[in-house]
C-alpha cells in the first residue's frame, strides 16, 4: 500500500468527532452515558456516535444528555451478518476469524421511529439470540470453573445485574457481550489468592496462564480467547443475521448502510479488503455506500491507502475508536502510529457531515444521503457537508 505524506497531521485539523463509541451496557471503556459525554466535553469533541450491539434503549438517555455537553449524538447499530455464499466459498470478510461473517453498521438512524414490523420481529430476534447464547456461556463456565475447583455461583442474571448496577441502567437494557463474562470470571478469580488463580486457570486452560494475573484487562483478554472463543469450554456459536435482513433493518430505521473496514487490523488482511479499490466495487455492488475505519488498530499509510480508494469510489469514510475495551484511550481518532494525515482527517469529518445531515434531514421528512432503498439520493454531498457542518459547530 502507499505510504502517507510526511506531512501527515501538520495542517487545520477539524473539529473533533467520533462516529463509533460503545456505550454502557454494552461493553465500554466508560462506565454510563454521562462518563462518556463529560470525557468528550473535557477532550473537545463536537459529535459523538453511538454504536451499539442488541439494544438501543440508552438512546434517549444519550439524547437527553448530549445538549448539555455541547455533544451532537448521532445514532447508530452495529451488527453481526453472515452472507451464504462468502461463507461457502471460505471468503474472510472483516471477521479473520468467521468466512462469511461481515460486521456491518447502520449510521444516522432514527431512534425515535416506530418499528415496522419486520424490524421490530429482527430486533426482537437478535436480542432473543444474544441472550440464550449468553445464557448457555455462562451456564458452561461456572460449570468448568467449578470442575476446576473455583465455585463461583455466576449466572446470566447474576452478571446482567451487575452491569445494569455499574451503568446506572435497567436490567432490561442489558444483553450480555463476551467482554461482560470474562470479566465476571476475572472478577471472581481476583477473589483469590494469587497462586490459588494460577493452579485455577491451569486448570482451566490445560496449561499456564501467560498473563500478569493482576491485570485485570489481560486476564479477561485471555479469559475470552482460551474459555470462550471455538473450540474451548465456554464456547457457544453466535447466530448471526442474514446480511439481508441486518441491511433492511438500517434502512428501517432511516439509516445509512456502512461497512466497518478492519484492514490491517489483522494480518494478514483479509482477502475480501486485501485490495482497497476492489473492496469498494464490492461495497457499492451491494449497495453500501458508506464505509467506517477504527484507525487506532490500522497504520497511517493502510488507512490513507483505503480512504483514498472508497472517496474515488464516491463512498464516505468515516472513523470511529470503538472504546469496546476496558482501555481510556483518547476520543480523538489516530492511528496506531501516530496521527491520522490532514487528507484522512478531512475525509471522516466531512463524512460525519453527512451522516449529521442525513439524520436531521430524514427525521424532517426530507430526502437524506441515501434512500429508503439503500440508493443514493440526488443531494448534494457538498451541501450535506455544510448544513452538517452547521449543526456540529451549534450554528443551526
Amino acid at each position: 500500500m502507499p505510504g502517507s505524506d510526511p506531512s501527515r497531521g501538520t495542517g487545520q485539523r477539524p473539529p473533533l468527532v467520533n462516529t463509533h463509541v460503545h456505550f454502557p451496557p454494552n461493553f465500554s471503556a466508560f462506565t454510563s452515558v454521562e462518563d462518556v459525554l463529560a470525557t468528550a466535553r473535557t477532550e473537545g469533541a463536537r459529535a459523538i456516535g453511538i454504536s451499539n450491539f442488541f439494544d438501543q434503549q440508552v438512546y434517549s438517555r444519550f439524547a437527553e444528555q448530549a445538549a448539555g455537553a455541547g455533544v451532537l449524538p448521532l445514532y447508530g447499530l452495529e451488527f453481526i451478518t453472515v452472507i451464504d455464499d462468502l461463507a461457502e466459498a471460505g471468503v474472510r470478510v472483516n471477521d479473520p476469524a468467521n468466512p462469511g461473517r461481515m460486521y456491518l453498521c447502520g449510521k444516522g438512524i432514527d431512534p425515535n421511529k416506530p418499528k415496522p414490523d419486520a424490524a421490530a420481529a429482527i430486533a426482537a430476534s437478535i436480542r432473543s439470540g444474544n441472550d440464550e447464547r449468553a445464557r448457555k456461556m455462562v451456564d458452561q463456565l461456572t460449570a468448568w470453573f467449578a470442575e476446576c475447583g473455583l465455585f463461583t455461583g455466576l449466572d446470566a442474571k447474576t452478571i446482567a445485574d451487575g452491569v445494569a448496577a455499574s451503568a446506572g441502567v435497567p436490567v432490561e437494557w442489558v444483553s450480555l457481550q463476551e467482554r461482560h463474562i470474562a470479566r465476571a470470571y476475572q472478577q471472581a478469580l481476583a477473589a483469590l489468592p494469587l497462586a490459588d488463580r494460577a493452579v485455577v486457570l491451569e486448570r482451566a486452560y490445560g496449561g499456564p496462564s501467560t498473563v500478569d494475573l493482576d491485570d485485570p484487562v489481560a486476564l479477561q483478554g485471555e479469559l475470552r480467547s482460551r474459555l470462550i472463543k471455538v473450540g474451548t469450554p465456554g464456547f457457544v456459536a453466535e447466530v448471526p443475521l442474514a446480511f439481508a435482513d441486518a441491511y433492511a433493518y438500517v434502512l428501517a430505521m432511516d439509516g445509512i448502510p456502512t461497512y466497518p473496514t478492519l484492514a490491517d487490523g489483522v494480518d494478514p488482511v483479509c482477502p475480501f479488503e486485501s485490495s482497497p479499490q476492489q473492496l469498494a466495487a464490492e461495497l457499492l455492488a451491494r449497495g453500501i455506500h458508506a464505509a467506517e475505519l477504527i484507525p487506532v488498530r490500522n497504520t497511517g499509510a493502510c488507512v490513507d491507502a483505503y480512504v483514498a480508494a472508497f472517496t474515488a469510489a464516491g463512498i464516505i469514510v468515516m472513523a470511529g475508536t470503538e472504546h469496546n475495551t476496558a482501555d481510556r484511550i483518547p476520543l480523538a481518532v489516530a492511528c496506531a502510529d501516530g496521527p491520522a494525515s490532514d487528507i484522512a482527517s478531512q475525509a471522516f469529518w466531512e463524512a460525519t457531515c453527512v451522516v449529521a445531515a442525513h439524520q436531521h434531514l430524514v427525521a424532517s421528512g426530507r430526502p437524506g444521503y441515501v434512500d429508503a432503498r439503500g440508493n443514493r439520493t440526488d443531494a448534494s454531498v457538498a451541501e450535506l457537508v455544510a448544513l452538517g457542518a452547521s449543526l456540529i459547530e451549534g450554528e443551526q
